[in-house]
C-alpha cells in the first residue's frame, strides 16, 4: 500500500514525468533508425584470412595473429595480405585456376539475358533505396580464404578463392 500511494504521489508531482511530453529527437535521424548501421562503411571485395597464431619467416620476422585482407594482384603473380588496406606481406602464387564451366555459363546468351534483366530490377530498387537514404544492394560474389601449416615442406599453404578464381599461395617458414 505504501508503494501504491508512494509512486502515484511522485507521477503526479509537476516537475518529474515518467515520459517526455513530445518526442525527443535530437538530430535529423528519428529515434529508432538504426543510424550506426545505415551509415557504416561497406563491405570489403576481398575474402578474410583469419591467421590464428604468429607467422615466422627465416629471418624471425612475424605477422601478428589477426583479421586481414586477401587480395590477388592483377598479374595473379602474388597475394597481397592487407591490415586496413594497407600491405602487411606478399605471398608468391605457386597455383591459379579459373573455373571455365562457370565462365561458359556466364558466357551463356539465356543466362546473360536472365542476368540483364535482374540488374534492370535491381537497379531499380537501388533508386528507391537512394530516396530513403539506404545503401545500394550489390550482387553477392563468393569469397573464401584459408590458411594451413604443411608439416612435410614446412611452409604456410594460403588458399585464395573469388568468383570463379582459385588461387594458392606459399610463406616459407
Amino acid at each position: 500500500m505504501l508503494e501504491g500511494t508512494f509512486t502515484d504521489r511522485v507521477l503526479m508531482h509537476p516537475t518529474i514525468r515518467p515520459y517526455p511530453q513530445q518526442p525527443q529527437e535530437t538530430s535529423g535521424v528519428t529515434l529508432g533508425s538504426d543510424s550506426i548501421y545505415r551509415y557504416s562503411l561497406a563491405e570489403s571485395d576481398y575474402p578474410t584470412l583469419t591467421i590464428p597464431d604468429y607467422l615466422f619467416d627465416k629471418e624471425m620476422d612475424f605477422i601478428p595473429p589477426g583479421h586481414y585482407e586477401l587480395a590477388l594482384s592483377d598479374g595473379w603473380d602474388f597475394l597481397l595480405l592487407l591490415q586496413s588496406k594497407n600491405p602487411i606481406a606478399i605471398i608468391p602464387v605457386i597455383k591459379v585456376e579459373e573455373d571455365l564451366s562457370e565462365r561458359e555459363r556466364l558466357n551463356d546468351p539465356k543466362n546473360k539475358k536472365r542476368l540483364k534483366k535482374e540488374a534492370k530490377q535491381r537497379e531499380k530498387i537501388n533508386e528507391k533505396r537512394a530516396k530513403a537514404g539506404m545503401p545500394s544492394d550489390t550482387e553477392d560474389i563468393f569469397m573464401e580464404a584459408s590458411i594451413e601449416y604443411i608439416e612435410d615442406g614446412n611452409y604456410y599453404l594460403i588458399k585464395y578463392v573469388r568468383g570463379i578464381i582459385k588461387a594458392w599461395g606459399v610463406i616459407k617458414r
